[in-house]
């Protein structure tokens, strides 16, 4: 690992794709003039909308909106997170929700496809069935770079940290958590377990986020932020669509794993 400057992007998707890539580009942008060499754009990045266009919109891997973001990163010579996208399925009447990780190359370094889908009913009364139309993943995703060793994971996720300590197993040093937090999740729980996994796993901590209204009575909590291995929040979006930006800094994961050895007190696997 080595010391570089990430960014947590938060954005407003709608189920206007060509809108979302447009603001999701134009983050990119303001981020790299801020000396950003990874950017991590959040959950949902292409849209967020009704269940049946999103699904017959779906993309196999080499299509135009993976391609974009591929294209992106080449284009800025950056690590570009594309947070997820839905990626064609091969079970009818479902997609997959993906997340894809691209190099300063163009090249597809990872993808991972959400394992933990978001079905509950919330006490205000909001019912997801995220499995409904979403086929999960399987696959713990390590990604190792010129820059540092990632773990992939989405949103829902972040509830689950058997995950996260597959990820730390596998020597995960950042820890990505593309996401699109509901309003009434995020204000109690958000901050609560992103800080927990970076702590219970030295690890930084990239979480990018969707924020604000996306029509039909669908709003995100928002908070994009950065957490270090010692759980400090470093990093953090305030209201609306922005970037919060810090420096990954290996010598505080050292340091962190140093005084707080857990990784190598564990007892049970």
């Amino acid at each position: 690992m080595r010391r570089f400057i990430a960014a947590a992007v938060q954005m407003t998707s709608t189920d206007d794709r060509a809108r979302n890539l447009e603001q999701a580009f134009a983050l990119v942008d303001r981020a790299v003039e801020r000396g950003a060499e990874l950017v991590a754009l959040p959950e949902n990045v292409d849209m967020i909308g009704p269940h049946g266009p999103k699904v017959s919109s779906a993309e196999p891997l080499d299509g135009p909106t993976f391609m974009a973001f591929k294209a992106k990163a080449k284009e800025k010579k950056i690590w570009l997170l594309a947070g997820s996208i839905a990626e064609v399925s091969p079970e009818a009447g479902k997609a997959r929700n993906t997340s894809a990780l691209f190099g300063p190359d163009g090249k597809r370094i990872a993808i991972y496809r959400k394992i933990h889908l978001f079905d509950v009913d919330l006490p205000d009364g909001t019912r997801f069935r995220e499995s409904d139309v979403v086929e999960p993943g399987s696959d713990v995703v390590i990604a190792k770079t010129k820059i540092a060793t990632f773990g992939m994971s989405i949103c829902y996720d972040l509830r689950f940290p058997e995950l996260y300590r597959a990820l730390a197993a596998n020597k995960a040093e950042v820890l990505l958590v593309p996401s699109a937090f509901t309003m009434q999740t995020g204000k109690d729980h958000w901050e609560v377990l992103l800080r927990a996994r970076a702590i219970e796993n030295t690890a930084w901590l990239i979480a990018p986020a969707q924020t604000g209204e996306h029509g039909r009575g669908r709003r995100s909590y928002g908070n994009a932020m950065i957490v270090d291995p010692w759980g400090t929040v470093v990093a953090r979006c305030s209201d609306g669509p922005g970037i919060c930006i810090a420096e990954i800094d290996p010598a505080v994961l050292e340091a962190t794993r140093k005084a707080i050895p857990s990784l190598r007190h564990r007892k049970l696997s």
